[in-house]
């Protein structure tokens, strides 16, 4: 019999998605489950994106450039420029969603057997990118009794190695939803510079910050030109995870160069989704205005509501739409999969991510789980409802 690539086998599952089965399982049997485990946000995608598909006179549904249109390209330029990130059309690939952007950074800067240093907790799909790529995830560990803030920089400093090629950050965080300070960038900014590495930095979450709190941009650093790689999307800014368009950006063009070419393997970004991001960059600031204001109203209610359960501990984001909550079990993913196949309240469960997904480091997170707001403010509280009553059973029968 033929035999799977080793690769394959060590490719992680997901654990956003890996319990969509028993999911599927309860709503057979009549369960109502709520989604905490997926950033799939329920507001509405932009009107005037949507017009711009169905509107449009295409008579050839014809390739992209590998690049991206040279319009929504140099559109996609204006809008940086707007959030003081100064850079042209030449300096952008689009691609077919930032995990398509992750998988060729990490090819055009890394060989197999080469380390990329990441902190911890971190969106699960690193690890399945890095694996694709025959590259080893170097975990430094960030704390939720320090809300997942950057880690020490000596900590970084000494996984440094000769195999080492880049320190790759989100910010802000998925699945913790920090947002890192100018200073914590500025540090990274310092030690990339004296080990000669690049700094890769996920900012699709960019517009969702809280508190007065904001974004600082690895590409708004001087300095960096050589060495910043940003990934970016409009999945979540403009709540259209469905078009699948992400991009890279970098003022590094011999990077660029190498990206393009996996780029040009892959053909094209697809046609409609492109026409359809290039028009939500006209959306009006009212709208994110409106949708920032919403989530931070999830985010309070989810964190006030989680804060009255006995035994559970959880970090207060500062961006993104997800927070990591530490369980009174001993493992969550256990405890997902009791939730979708034994338990019930009033016929309604929860789905949850376990966040063990989220560490490389063996062990790491295992009492964890990451919640996505996503949700109407009601429908959090009745899921903590919800979780509540979960818990309480759940320790009962372990009695």
């Amino acid at each position: 019999m033929p035999k799977i690539s080793n690769k394959g086998l060590l490719m992680p599952q997901s654990p956003i998605r890996k319990l969509v089965p028993y999911a599927e399982a309860a709503k057979k049997k009549g369960t109502k489950v709520y989604h905490l485990n997926i950033g799939q946000p329920d507001i509405k995608t932009p009107k005037i994106a949507l017009d711009a598909v169905k509107n449009n006179r295409i008579e050839v549904l014809s390739y992209a450039r590998s690049e991206g249109s040279e319009e929504y390209r140099e559109k996609l330029s204006g809008y940086y420029h707007k959030n003081n990130i100064k850079v042209e059309a030449s300096n952008i690939i689009a691609t077919t969603g930032g995990s398509e952007a992750l998988l060729f950074t990490i090819g055009s800067i890394s060989d197999p057997g080469d380390e990329i240093i990441i902190p911890e907790p971190f969106y699960a799909n690193y690890n399945g990118f890095s694996t694709a790529s025959g590259v080893k995830v170097i975990p430094v560990i960030s704390k939720i009794e320090h809300n997942f803030s950057l880690p020490d920089i000596e900590d970084f400093e000494q996984l440094i190695s000769s195999k080492t090629k880049a320190i790759l950050i989100c910010n802000p965080g998925n699945p913790t939803g920090y947002l890192y300070s100018k200073d914590e960038i500025k540090k990274l900014k310092q030690l990339v510079l004296k080990h000669d590495l690049f700094l890769i930095a996920d900012e699709v979450y960019r517009e969702f910050t809280y508190d007065g709190n904001t974004h600082h941009s690895v590409m708004s650093e001087t300095g960096l030109e050589q060495h910043a790689i940003m990934i970016d999307s409009v999945s979540k800014r403009y709540s259209m995870c469905g078009a699948r368009i992400g991009c890279i950006v970098s003022k590094n063009s011999e990077f660029i160069n190498t990206a393009l070419k996996f780029a040009q393997a892959r053909l094209s970004p697809p046609t409609y989704a492109l026409i359809a991001s290039e028009a939500a960059l006209d959306t009006p600031q009212g709208y994110f205005n409106e949708v920032i204001d919403e989530y931070v109203e999830r985010r309070n209610t989810l964190i006030t509501e989680l804060n009255k359960i006995e035994g559970v501990k959880v970090a207060n984001p500062k961006g993104a739409f997800y927070c990591i909550a530490e369980l009174p079990v001993d493992d969550t993913d256990n405890f997902a999969r009791w939730m979708l196949e034994e338990f019930h309240y009033q016929n309604e469960t929860l789905m949850v991510a376990p966040a063990s997904g989220f560490y490389s480091t063996k062990g790491e997170g295992k009492n964890q789980v990451r919640i996505a707001y996503v949700l109407n403010k009601q429908e959090l509280i009745r899921c903590a409802t919800i979780l509540r009553i979960a818990l309480a059973r759940y320790q009962k029968q372990d009695c």
